[in-house]
């Protein structure tokens, strides 16, 4: 057993922690670096640091909007090398998306070569794009060479990085962001430049302006691919006042006159983020699987522009019923949500409303100018002191070119020189003017700046453009001086700028207009599924393998069909294309197929089992077209069984719904429509009961009750029927033979019954018409 000294000597931990906290703090330290360093934006300029060290790198290979291109991989080799020390593809893909003019409303990435498309292809692979910055880039830059921020060391501590942008303009609205970090993500949609700049003003003018107000200026996204814009306002202005909700974005569309009546839709903008070619997919599979059967193709006709045209399957068809069906089954229509979670001040993440990120923005934007301004008056004294020293020397020409001519250390001759007054007068006394700033003493930048003078400046024209600098920076110094003294200068300086931002990107600027528009969403109504479809008659067959189609019109009895090897037919009847068609299978489920979506009756049809969700194992007991308010008996082969209305037995889905319960090995036998007043019931012992439909009870699922009692076998065959008229069947002869007098069968539900007449069918079954 060792004790902690052992431990030390030989190197090993003196100390430990429970796991759970050593593992909390290493946790809590990667959920803080995966909020403040990779996934939420700042609210100052809208950049997540991936997007900051990209744009940053780019001007620093100096990649003006003017200027030339260069190779997208040596643009993010620079990035990762410098600044992001993560993968080279995380970077090319960061850069790729803020060059796609469908990803962000204003372009940071002016991109050459393949960068992506709406159809969701993926940019080139970096060596073959080239790219550069774009004004706007350079607008959200402007003023890093002037201290407007603060700089940090890069990772490794060769080089600085700014820790945010001076920001020109709300970029984090502008552009929009999306993230997810631990426990927390963000979702923020673009916004058109024109109206923040408005919202902006509104924001310096009056600083108790009401969230209405600002939603009034920014009445909602404006995103890069259009759309319509369909969220009620009372819900646009709470998502905007708590930083939360979502917006309803519908596609572009219009519908073009073909002649003859017939026309088709053609739309022209698709939702943001909406990939082109999957929405086409979407389109073709709703057309296939038959869910919008008014729907007949679709068709992209794309080229620069969006062009996807849909067919009508009939020109009867309403255009806004089938652009409200297709809103319901694809992405025509979108619910974008808004979670504006932003980090303020670089460090706090939160839930911000439209309000406060603007004010986050101004904010940033005050503090900018006072830095921008106070490094201007930095630069400006220094240029006086040197121009004060220059003026001096020109005032004091001779004397200065005595001292650097025979002096052997001419710069400290020149400093303890006394300059109070002039050595040498100008030409005349009402030239002079006494030197600036009117001290006898130079400094020692000002004695570098004399020492550095070229032979050709001291021409009397010389001295008199340094008398006009001096005048016009000391008049900049004095009102950048007031401007750092007052809060309303200084907020109408950042109006000023505002609206320079607004003359070059907002909605005056080309491309600045705004793309989403807004409408009302009005009441999509449930519209009849048979007024969906056109109306035909046809004729369906369903062949004992379970193969069914639909003929065109209504066949005539006798028709020849045609049947695959070993098949032949089980089900004929006429139907409508706007029909229900119910089917009853053995596992006691109901499904429900529609005439316009069975396949066509030139080929042999298709297997029933790839519309709906029916067993291999299962076989089709019932085929028939639902009437409604038409009434329904079901009974098991175990005998049990109850009456339905067809309503309560229509199904929603391929699966169908369960209508008769069954236990153990029962199945389902029978579903049979209602007609009369009695029912027939006949087992595999070809014992035959007759009571009154009374008996049984109106279910709309279930297991039923006892039709008739059997010792050995199962239920055979029921029929209900009027017992004035008689009970029916074909003898083995096939002649039709009819019985009214039933009384010997006549019993009580549930009874054992009698032995079937002479004559019955063989197969215990009744004759149907």
């Amino acid at each position: 057993m060792t004790d902690a000294s052992d431990n030390i000597e030989h190197g090993s931990p003196t100390s430990s922690e429970p796991l759970r906290r050593a593992i909390g703090e290493r946790y809590l330290t990667y959920a803080l670096s995966t909020i403040m360093n990779r996934a939420l934006p700042d609210a100052r300029d809208g950049l997540k640091p991936v997007h900051r060290r990209i744009l940053y790198a780019m001007r620093e290979l100096r990649l003006s909007s003017s200027g030339g291109f260069r190779k997208s991989a040596k643009i993010s080799g620079d990035v990762m090398g410098n600044y992001h020390p993560h993968g080279d593809t995380a970077i090319y893909d960061a850069m790729a998306r803020l060059a796609q003019d469908f990803a962000v409303r204003y372009p940071l990435v002016d991109g050459q070569g393949n960068f992506g498309n709406i159809d969701g292809d993926n940019p080139a692979a970096s060596r073959y794009t080239e790219a550069r910055l774009t004004p706007a880039a350079e607008a959200l830059m402007e003023g890093l060479a002037e201290n407007a921020v603060d700089f940090r060391p890069n990772y490794d501590g060769t080089l600085e990085e700014p820790v945010v942008f001076p920001a020109a303009f709300p970029n984090l609205l502008a552009n929009g962001a999306s993230g997810i970090a631990v426990g927390m993500a963000t979702n923020v949609p673009p916004h058109n430049l024109g109206e923040l700049v408005a919202a902006c003003r509104a924001l310096i003018a009056t600083p108790t302006i009401t969230d209405e107000s600002l939603v009034a200026l920014v009445p909602g996204p404006d995103f890069p691919t259009g759309g319509v814009i369909v969220e009620p306002r009372e819900s646009v202005i709470e998502a905007y006042r708590t930083g939360r909700g979502s917006f309803r974005l519908r596609a572009r569309w219009e519908t073009e006159d073909l002649g003859r009546g017939m026309w088709q839709i053609v739309v022209t903008e698709i939702p943001y983020q909406v990939q082109k070619s999957r929405l086409i997919e979407r389109l073709a599979e709703l057309i296939q699987l038959k869910k919008v059967p008014i729907l007949a193709d679709v068709r992209d006709e794309s080229a620069e522009d969006v062009r996807i045209v849909l067919e009508p399957r009939s020109k009867n068809v309403d255009a806004e019923v089938l652009m409200a069906q297709l809103y319901r089954h694809s992405d025509l229509e979108i619910r974008f949500s808004l979670n504006m979670n932003v980090l303020i001040d670089g460090r706090t993440p939160k839930v911000c409303s439209l309000k406060e990120v603007l004010r986050a923005f101004l904010d940033h934007r005050r503090d900018v100018l006072n830095r921008r301004s106070q490094h201007r008056m930095e630069k400006i004294d220094h240029r006086l002191e040197v121009l004060a020293g220059l003026l001096i020397a020109y005032l004091n020409l001779d004397r200065v070119i005595d001292i650097i001519r025979y002096d052997d250390d001419p710069k400290r001759a020149l400093m303890a020189e006394d300059w109070t007054h002039p050595h040498v007068r100008a030409t005349s006394e009402k030239d002079y003017r006494p030197p600036v700033p009117g001290r006898g003493e130079l400094t020692d930048v000002q004695v570098e700046a004399i020492l550095n003078m070229r032979l050709r400046s001291l021409r009397r024209l010389e001295e008199m453009d340094l008398r006009r600098e001096h005048d016009a920076l000391t008049a900049e110094r004095d009102a950048l001086e007031a401007l750092l003294g007052s809060e309303t200068r200084q907020w109408k300086q950042i109006g000023k700028e505002l609206t320079e931002v607004d003359r070059q990107f907002g909605k005056s600027a080309p491309g600045g207009a705004r793309r989403s528009t807004f409408a009302e969403a009005g009441q999509i109504e449930d519209v009849a599924y048979e007024a969906m479809i056109e109306r035909e008659p046809i004729t369906v067959v369903c062949s004992r393998m379970g193969w069914i189609r639909a003929l065109k019109g209504h066949a005539a009895p006798g028709t020849e069909m045609k049947f695959k090897d070993g098949d032949g037919p089980s089900y004929l009847f006429h139907a409508e294309t706007t029909d229900r068609i119910l089917l009853l299978g053995s596992n006691g489920r109901v499904y429900t197929l529609t005439g316009a979506n069975l396949p066509g009756g030139r080929g042999m049809g298709e297997p029933v089992r790839l519309m709906v969700d029916l067993p291999n194992e299962a076989e089709i007991v019932a085929l028939f077209v639902h009437r409604p308010g038409a009434r329904y008996i079901v009974a098991s082969d175990a005998g049990d069984g109850f009456v339905v209305v067809g309503d309560d037995a229509l199904a929603q889905t391929r699966a169908g719904k369960v209508l008769l319960n069954l236990s153990g090995q029962a199945k389902a036998r029978i579903c049979e429509p209602v007609s009369g007043d009695h029912v027939a019931v006949v087992g595999d012992n070809r014992k035959l009961l007759v009571f009154p439909l009374t008996e049984l009870p109106e279910m709309s699922r279930g297991k039923g009750v006892r039709l008739q009692k059997y010792k050995d076998g199962g239920l055979s065959d029921v029929r209900t029927f009027t017992l004035a008229e008689g009970l029916s069947w074909k003898d083995p002869a096939g002649r039709t033979r009819t019985e009214t007098d039933l009384t010997e069968w006549l019993g009580a539900r549930a009874s054992t019954g009698r032995m079937a007449p002479r004559g019955f069918p063989r197969d215990n079954r009744f004759t149907r018409d």
